[in-house]
């Protein structure tokens, strides 16, 4: 395999050209993003730079405490940027949103970490951390999506939901309907993307081996494992999300605080 090419500082500076496209656009149709645009590039180059730091320390040093403060910090920095996103409030997602991330990361690392890939080290550096980030990134992503569906149906059908408390003798399944609707919509871009990995692109953990001079072969093995720990992870996170805000945003008579969405989102219009 030929060495990796390296991209000099120059031909990388040369790249952000590209962002004259986006933002051409977004004056031209009066699209108020060019300032989030601008501050998440920003962002993006300043969090990587450090990230690269100290991953090369992390990696270097291989610790299961210190690699596994890293991985509290990624579920702390998902939570976070959940609850924002969703439009919900701290006391009542807090704590159900980190047991149920927790959980997720620690079923799915002791499955592929330490069944399939059998690691000696299951908490090495080099796959504990990136494996377990790629599950979280995704988690957050289809979280957002598959919670949101779940609290607007809840808030907007809450008629319908009273109906089927009332009228049903199904109990907790009551919610399925709900929940069943959150885990399509938070789900299906997950199964649309699998469904044309190898024909419309080349994930990134794959690309990322290829260049780094691994067989494709190999590379291929890496990648159907990821894509699977990831849907894994992101339906146990989605699910256990649900399940577990459920014993918080219901009263003691089964009704739906409403009070536990933010007015001005998405939910909480509907509220």
């Amino acid at each position: 395999m030929k060495e990796i090419l390296d991209i000099q500082l120059l031909n990388l500076l040369l790249g952000f050209i590209i962002l004259v496209i986006p933002v051409s656009i977004f004056i031209y149709f009066r699209v108020k993003l060019v300032k989030d645009l601008l501050i998440s590039v920003v962002r993006m180059v300043a969090q990587l730079s450090l990230v690269a730091l100290y991953l090369e320390w992390i990696f270097n040093l291989n610790n299961a405490w210190v690699n596994s403060l890293w991985v509290v910090v990624m579920i702390f920095v998902g939570i976070t940027t959940t609850i924002r996103r969703v439009g919900i409030r701290w006391r009542y997602f807090l704590l159900p949103f980190l047991l149920a991330s927790a959980t997720s990361v620690v079923i799915i690392d002791a499955f592929f970490l330490g069944l399939v890939l059998n690691l000696e080290y299951t908490f090495d550096a080099r796959y504990f951390v990136p494996i377990t980030g790629m599950v979280l990134g995704n988690s957050l992503n289809h979280n957002i999506v598959g919670l949101s569906t779940y609290f607007d149906s809840l808030s907007a059908k809450s008629d319908l939901y009273y109906f089927l408390r009332t009228n049903s003798r199904q109990g907790g399944r009551v919610l399925h309907p709900f929940i069943g609707e959150a885990i399509n919509r938070g789900m299906n871009p997950l199964i649309a993307t699998m469904s044309v990995i190898g024909l419309i692109s080349l994930p990134g953990m794959m690309t990322g081996q290829t260049l780094g001079g691994s067989s494709p072969t190999i590379a291929i093995k890496y990648q159907v494992m990821i894509m699977l720990a990831i849907f894994g992870g992101c339906i146990l996170n989605l699910v256990l999300s649900i399940l577990i805000s459920n014993r918080f945003i219901f009263d003691n008579y089964q009704r739906f605080r409403k009070n536990v969405l933010r007015t001005g989102t998405a939910a909480g219009k509907n509220a």
